[in-house]
């Protein structure tokens, strides 16, 4: 399961490198986010990392969209033909890839990912390290800076001007 999101992972990628809409981008960069989050949460075993990822991720991109349909909204959403043809071509070859070769690959790549779990395998992947004494001073500092940035651009935005983009 890990090696075909990896794999599909891979395969947004180079989606992501074709589109132009923001839409789109957002749509693939959501999908991204998804897969990493599971990636990340299969491979160490606890899923606390992988939520919070997700939720920071999915934050910035609703953010993002707001910027984008106030700033962009009548924008046109346009496929085009050369690059749909490309991601058609590219997802179906990858597809028949998994389907083909799934022993050979999930046989090589287990290999491979016991060889890098047995490498880190001293080093703990939990989160409890950061709460530990040494890094829950940069911690809080973290916090408060963030606690400040955010009470700094409450007060720069000013209410009396309205949004970004005036309506006619």
């Amino acid at each position: 399961m890990l090696i075909k999101l990896i794999i599909f992972s891979i395969l947004t990628s180079i989606i992501f490198s074709i589109l132009n809409h923001p839409l789109s981008l957002g749509m693939i960069l959501l999908i991204q986010t998804l897969i990493i989050a599971l990636i990340t949460g299969m491979t160490n075993n606890n899923f606390w990392y992988s939520y919070i990822l997700f939720l920071i991720m999915v934050g910035g991109m609703l953010i993002l969209f707001i910027y984008m349909t106030s700033v962009a909204s009548n924008e046109k959403f346009k496929f085009n033909f050369y690059s749909l043809i490309f991601i058609i071509t590219i997802s179906t070859m990858i597809i028949l890839i998994l389907l083909l070769f799934d022993n050979f690959l999930s046989q090589t790549l287990n290999l491979m990912l016991k060889k890098f779990y047995n490498m880190f395998y001293f080093n703990n992947l939990s989160l409890n390290k950061y709460i530990a004494y040494p890094n829950i001073i940069l911690m809080f500092f973290i916090i408060i800076y963030l606690l400040i940035t955010l009470i700094a651009v409450v007060k720069i935005t000013n209410l009396k001007h309205g949004p970004l983009r005036q309506k006619c």
